[in-house]
């Protein structure tokens, strides 16, 4: 390789990080350059479509969306500030952005893949709370907008340490992109990345499988009451949160895995193309949820039809892309009565339900135009 590319992690500016032991080929970095290229390009169309979808569509602006758009708005700036940086290196074959770039890009990435993670958490547990507690309130914008505010507050409280001390940033891989420095031995580094593993990936992930765990039981249960198109719908919707979910622990565990292995494994134990690999997996995500938002949300993807011009007979004969209520209403007898299961769905006894509301309930069709209240 020319010296250009042996020195560029070990010049005057960058002599803060440890340069790889061993380097990608010009080859290697072409073809990570064109796999980052395609991430940011279609990161940005898809996370800009459900944006545009957002502002188009009031029937979209629910809530428990505010979640969704949250997830979307950090991805789409993961593409501008992080992605764009990593696909210029890798044309180069080295990090061209110096000591302070690298800073910057370890912090904002490791930022918005937090945020992504949090907010999917708390999404799980707002699917939870809304088809397992009985509630009878207006959808409230307030404790959504809290979880939006609140996950961005708790991101920045685990990125912001390496900048003051506790661990550092530094370069990872082949060299064109910046992360935690995983491979630092010192006893500051282990007990950041064991605290950052714990609070920012494992606790998540075990509220995620609770909530979703108690919901597909629920909905299980509820099938031995009624069987019906409504019922369909509801497993749609978990379907599509619980691969949302599936996929982005997909992109994000070969990325935690081989982290934890560099860092309490031998030195040199993860050669550049296993680092390059996962990393790339990783940023990978931002393409993917607004994806499943479009194809398996049908609630988007009539409101995208209708973007497109095509969608129009959608609304003009009466289909409704909103979930029927039914089976909310059915965790909710669930939840509140003990009584054994009976071909007939019980009275519920702890949260009686208002005749007005409950006819509207009761029917599997809902206006195109209102609100999804039950979830996405």
């Amino acid at each position: 390789a020319p010296d250009e590319d042996r020195g560029s992690l070990s010049s005057p500016e960058q002599d803060w990080g440890d340069p790889p032991q061993e380097r990608l080929s010009r080859g290697g970095h072409r073809v990570v350059s064109v796999f980052l290229g395609c991430i940011m390009v279609l990161g940005l169309l898809n996370n800009l479509l459900v944006l545009v979808l957002f502002c188009r569509f009031r029937t979209l602006r629910t809530p428990v969306n505010m979640l969704l758009l949250n997830i979307s708005v950090s991805d789409m700036l993961v593409c501008l500030c992080g992605t764009t940086l990593s696909f210029a290196s890798s044309l180069r074959g080295r990090w061209l952005y110096g000591r302070h770039g690298c800073l910057w890009y370890g912090f904002i990435n490791s930022c918005f893949g937090i945020v992504s993670l949090i907010s999917l958490a708390v999404l799980s547990y707002d699917r939870y709370s809304t088809l397992m507690v009985c509630n009878k309130r207006a959808p409230d914008y307030r404790r959504p907008l809290l979880a939006v505010g609140g996950s961005w507050l708790y991101s920045v409280g685990w990125t912001v340490p390496p900048l003051l001390g506790w661990s550092s940033y530094g370069p990872e891989g082949a060299g064109t992109s910046c992360s935690v420095t995983w491979t630092d031995r010192t006893s500051r580094s282990h007990s950041y990345i064991i605290c950052l593993f714990i609070f920012c990936l494992g606790l998540p992930v075990l509220v995620m499988v609770y909530c979703y765990g108690r919901l597909l039981y629920a909905v299980k249960q509820v099938g031995h009451i009624r069987r019906s198109a409504a019922r369909h719908r509801e497993f749609h919707i978990l379907f599509m949160v619980i691969t949302t979910v599936v996929c982005y622990l997909l992109c994000w565990m070969p990325y935690g895995v081989v982290a934890m292995m560099a860092t309490f494994g031998q030195p040199g134990l993860i050669s550049p193309v296993a680092s390059v690999i996962p990393s790339i997996l990783a940023k990978s995500s931002t393409v993917i949820n607004p994806i499943i938002y479009i194809l398996m949300n049908k609630q988007f993807y009539r409101c995208f039809r209708i973007l497109l011009g095509c969608g129009r007979y959608l609304v003009e004969n009466g289909h409704s892309s909103m979930p029927s209520k039914t089976t909310v209403v059915q965790l909710h007898i669930r939840l509140c009565d003990s009584s054994p299961v009976v071909t007939e769905p019980p009275v519920p006894r702890a949260c009686p339900v208002d005749p007005e509301k409950s006819s509207g309930m009761a029917s599997d069709k809902t206006n195109p135009a209102e609100p999804l209240q039950s979830g996405l």
